[in-house]
This record gives C-alpha cells, structure tokens and sequence, in this order.
C-alpha cells in the first residue's frame, strides 16, 4: 500500500504509546496494519459508541477498551488495573481524544504511564511520508506543562490525513 513502518525503539513487556496526528479514522486502520504487519500487539482507548454490535466485539478481540465520554469513570485506575494483572501490555493512545483540531490535548496517557510505572512511547502516523514510526522513548520532568509542550515540539512536524485538523496548539 506504499507505507513503511518503522521501529526505534527496543521492545519493552509494558508502555503507553502516545499516538499523533489523529485527524481521521483512517489513523487507526493505518496504525494497526503497520502494528500487526510487524508482529506487534497493542491495545487501544476509544469512544464506548463504537463498541456497538457486531464491531464491538471485534474491537474487543483486537485490544479496543471502550472509554465513556458521558459518565464519570476512572479510566486511569481502569488501565493501571490492567497493566498490572498482565505480563505484556501496550496500549496506544492519541492525546488529542479526537479528530477534530484540539489545541488542549489530554494528560491522561501521563497519568496512566505515571501510575503503572511504564515507561511512554512517542510514535506517528505520518501522510506526508506515508510512515509509521514507534520512535522514542518520553521520560517525564515530573511538570505537566513542560512535558506536553515538549510533547506537541515533538508531534507538530508530522502530518495528519487531513492537516487543517491537526493542532498542537503551540
């Protein structure tokens, strides 16, 4: 299909992967052929109104834990949960928590790496270069702020399937 996928990084039993630019449901067709092409598993957060039937089922079988956007749960004690009752776990996670331009990405893939004592991945799906790429390790300073600056330096390069969607908001 004219894409490559590119790992930079050793294999690790546990990490969070922080997936940008998301900018369309193509991102995650994309991401988990590449994933899978190269023998990889990862799970993965989405929308609960996704999971309906028969897709839910499937979204399950591959790893899909479905998150509520309209009732309060604790999400983060949910995954840490899960990263603690499994040997090998990863689970992919796009901090923009849409598709829409968001210049206020969520901390929750922070929280979570923090909590379960994983360490972050920074990976990307790249239009412009049709790539890919689990790059690098992230290792938080401990400040939310600098780090999801740092963070969005590090994303704001790459290009979503639909660029105008795509904000960092730096």
């Amino acid at each position: 299909m004219g894409w490559r996928f590119v790992v930079n990084t050793p294999p690790v039993p546990k990490s969070v992967i922080c997936i940008a630019p998301h900018t369309s449901n193509w991102d995650f067709f994309v991401g988990e052929l590449a994933v899978r092409s190269a023998g990889f598993k990862a799970g993965f957060l989405m929308k609960d109104t996704w999971f309906f039937f028969p897709l839910g089922y499937i979204l399950r079988a591959i790893g899909g834990i479905p998150v509520s956007q309209h009732h309060r749960t604790d999400v983060t004690a949910s995954v840490v949960k899960a990263f603690n009752s499994h040997k090998s776990l990863a689970i992919g996670i796009t901090p923009e928590g849409t598709r829409s331009p968001n210049p206020h990405w969520h901390r929750g893939f922070l929280y979570i790496a923090q909590a379960a004592q994983v360490p972050i991945i920074l990976a990307y799906i790249d239009y412009a270069t049709r790539t890919v790429c689990i790059d690098r390790f992230f290792e938080p300073s401990g400040d939310m702020d600098r780090d999801m600056i740092e963070i969005k330096n590090y994303f704001k390069d790459f290009t979503g399937r639909h660029p105008e969607k795509f904000c960092t908001g730096l």
